[in-house]
C-alpha cells in the first residue's frame, strides 16, 4: 500500500466550504450547521428533489408501492455514501493514510457524500435511462437536418456545442440544475458547496474529451456543457482536482452500483420478469471461478431460502432474495472500502482509472448483477414496450419544442407561428429566466445552443406523468 504523506491533491482543499456565489451575513449567527449540512437542508427542501418521486428507476409508470422510484434509490445511495464515508474515513486514520485526517474531516466526507446520493439522479430525465438514450437519438438522427437562417445547424453550432446535444447525460444535467436551473435566489441554482459539486463530477471532461475505449474511467462519459464550462472550471481549481476525479466522486460511484444493481434484483423479482430458483441458477453460472469470499454470497441467498422454509413463511422467495440483497449490500460496502483504501495513493494521486470494485472480489457479484438485471428486466417486453411509448413522447416534445425555440428572440426577427409563441409560453419560467441571463452578451450561435438547451432542460426536468400528459393534451388525447 501506498503510505505517501503528500499528493498531487490534499483534503484541506477537496473539502471546499466555498460556493460559487459566497454570501456572508453580518453580525453574529445562531445557525450552528456546517456549510455541508445547510447543503442537506436545501436539497431536501427543493422541488428538484420531491420530483424524483415520480421518476423511473427501472420500471416506468409503475403503479405499484414497492416498485423503486428515483426518490427511493437516491435515499438508499444517501445512505450508503454515507456507510462509505464512515468506512473509508477510518480506514485513512487507523492506517495513517494522512496525518492530517481528522473526526471534522471525517464529519464532512459523511455530510457531502450523504447529500450527493441525494442530488445524484436529480438531473436525469423522465423514463429513466431510456430517456437519456431517446434525446440523444434524436439530435443525432435531426440536428443535421434543421436549419437556421438558411443553414444546417450542424453549420452554425461548434463541434462542442453539437456534441453536447450527442452526448446528453444525466449526470451531466446534475450539476446544470444545482448549478443553474434551480432558480432559488438566482442563476447560481441551489448554490451548494464547491467540495459537494466537485464530488458530482463522475466524468470531469467536455464532451469533445469522451474516449470509451481509452479505458479511463474519467473519460466515458461528458461531465459539462459547454454553456457550464466556467462553473465547471471555477469548482475544479477550488477543490484542487485540476481535470482529475474528485476523490469522493469514487465513492458515490461505489454508493450508487451498490444500490441499483442490488435493487433490480429485487425490483424484478417482484414484478415476476425472474423467479427465485433462475436467479440463483444464474448466480452460479456466472460466478463459478470467482474468489472464494465471492460464491460464499451465493451460499448464503439458499440458506436463507431454507430458513424461511422452515419457519413456514407464506413466500420464502420474496423473503429469501429481500435478505439477501441486504448482505450483499453490507459485502459489497466492505470490498470498496478495502478498493479505496488499497489504492488510497493513485485515488489521492488523480491516477486510479478504475471502479473501486476492478479487481476485489466484488467485481464478479456486481457483474452478474448487472447482467442479470439487464437480461430479465431491461429487456422484459413490458419494458421494451413502455419505452417504445416513452420514444413517441419523446419524439413528439422535441421536435415541437426544439422547432418552437429556433426562431425564438432572434435579431433580426425570424417569423415565429402562432402555435411556436404557444409552446414557448410552456416552457418553465425559471428556465427561460436563466436562458435570458446566461444569453445576454452572447452571440447568435451560442443563443442557439442556449435555447436548444433549453428545450431538453425543460423536457429533463418532467416527471414520467407530466411528460406523458403534456404529450396527451397537445395531441388533443382525452
Amino acid at each position: 500500500m501506498d503510505v505517501r504523506k503528500e499528493y498531487n491533491m490534499n483534503w484541506s482543499r477537496l473539502l471546499c466550504g466555498d460556493r460559487i456565489r459566497s454570501y456572508q451575513k453580518s453580525g453574529k449567527s445562531s445557525d450552528l450547521r456546517t456549510e455541508f449540512e445547510k447543503d442537506y437542508h436545501r436539497i431536501i427542501g427543493s422541488a428538484s428533489f420531491r420530483r424524483l418521486q415520480d421518476k423511473t428507476q427501472v420500471f416506468p409508470l409503475d403503479q405499484s408501492d414497492f416498485i423503486r422510484t428515483r426518490l427511493t434509490h437516491s435515499l438508499e445511495v444517501s445512505s450508503f455514501c454515507k456507510s462509505l464515508g464512515q468506512n473509508i474515513s477510518e480506514q485513512i486514520m487507523r492506517q495513517g493514510l494522512d496525518p492530517e485526517f481528522d473526526e471534522r474531516k471525517k464529519a464532512a466526507v459523511c455530510d457531502i457524500l450523504q447529500c450527493a446520493g441525494l442530488i445524484h439522479d436529480i438531473g436525469n430525465p423522465p423514463f429513466g435511462h431510456f430517456g437519456e438514450t431517446a434525446i440523444q437519438d434524436w439530435f443525432k438522427k435531426h440536428l443535421p437536418r434543421l436549419t437556421f437562417r438558411e443553414k444546417a445547424l450542424t453549420e452554425v453550432l461548434s463541434q462542442q456545442m453539437q456534441q453536447d446535444l450527442y452526448h446528453f447525460e444525466g449526470n451531466t444535467q446534475v450539476f446544470r440544475l444545482v448549478t443553474k436551473l434551480h432558480f432559488l435566489v438566482d442563476e447560481h441554482g441551489m448554490n451548494l458547496t464547491k467540495a459537494l459539486l466537485g464530488t458530482i463530477i463522475k466524468y470531469p471532461v467536455s464532451s469533445l474529451e469522451i474516449n470509451e475505449k481509452s479505458g479511463r474511467i474519467r473519460e466515458k462519459k461528458m461531465g459539462y456543457f459547454y454553456a457550464d464550462r466556467e462553473a465547471f472550471a471555477d469548482v475544479q481549481r477550488a477543490n484542487g482536482t485540476n481535470g482529475c476525479r474528485h476523490p469522493l466522486a469514487f465513492l458515490l460511484e461505489a454508493a450508487d452500483d451498490i444500490a441499483y444493481r442490488t435493487a433490480d434484483i429485487e425490483d424484478a423479482l417482484k414484478k415476476g420478469c425472474i423467479t427465485y430458483s433462475r436467479l440463483s441458477e444464474e448466480l452460479k453460472s456466472r460466478c463459478e471461478g470467482a474468489p472464494e469470499r465471492c460464491r460464499r454470497m451465493i451460499g448464503w441467498l439458499e440458506d436463507k431460502y431454507q430458513k424461511a422454509v422452515d419457519r413456514g413463511y407464506e413466500r420464502p422467495e420474496t423473503y429469501a432474495v429481500q435478505n439477501w440483497v441486504v448482505s450483499v449490500q453490507g459485502e459489497m460496502i466492505a470490498s470498496a472500502t478495502e478498493s479505496f483504501a488499497s489504492h488510497y495513493g493513485e485515488i489521492m494521486d488523480g491516477t486510479w482509472e478504475h471502479d473501486l470494485f476492478w479487481g476485489t472480489f466484488g467485481a464478479p457479484m456486481m457483474k452478474a448483477l448487472g447482467d442479470i438485471a439487464y437480461q430479465y428486466a431491461f429487456i422484459s417486453r413490458p419494458i421494451i414496450k413502455l419505452e417504445i411509448g416513452a420514444d413517441a413522447i419523446f419524439d413528439f416534445l422535441l421536435s415541437r419544442f426544439v422547432d418552437a425555440v429556433i426562431p425564438y428572440d432572434t435579431n433580426p426577427a425570424m417569423p415565429m407561428t402562432a402555435v411556436q409563441k404557444k409552446l414557448i409560453s410552456l416552457i418553465s419560467d425559471n428556465h427561460m429566466r436563466v436562458y435570458r441571463i446566461c444569453g445576454e452578451g452572447k452571440d447568435e450561435a451560442e443563443k442557439l445552443y442556449l435555447r436548444l438547451l433549453l428545450v431538453t432542460d425543460f423536457i429533463s426536468g418532467m416527471t414520467d406523468s407530466y411528460a406523458k400528459r403534456l404529450y396527451q393534451e397537445l395531441n388533443g388525447i382525452a
